[in-house]
């Protein structure tokens, strides 16, 4: 049978210091990992707020368009001067005609 070796006290204590390390780094790791999942979530929900958001935003944008173009008719406004310039009759006419063929 082989001769035991016993560690110095030096040596046990860098074992100890190296296991203790070790289970700090695998502890910080898992808090790591729980935050960034929680933040995760959390972006994810920001997102998804938004996009709800946005296509609300869309179907206003297009109710608001469906009833101006019900009052004024077609045509092109200018948001820089503020001002509306119908589509004249013949060419919406011409353009029907043509979207048709």
């Amino acid at each position: 049978m082989a001769k035991e070796i016993k560690f110095t006290k030096e040596e046990v204590s860098q074992i100890a210091q190296i296991r203790k390390d070790a289970s700090d780094i695998f502890t910080q790791l898992g808090q790591l990992t729980i935050e960034k999942d929680r933040r995760i979530k959390e972006i994810e929900n920001i997102e998804s707020n938004l996009i709800n958001k946005h296509q609300q935003l869309q179907q206003s944008e297009q109710s608001l368009f469906e009833t101006l173009n019900k009052k004024y008719g077609d045509g092109n406004y200018d948001p820089q001067s503020n001002v509306f310039i119908p589509t004249p009759q013949e060419k919406q006419k011409t353009e029907t005609k043509e979207e048709e063929k």
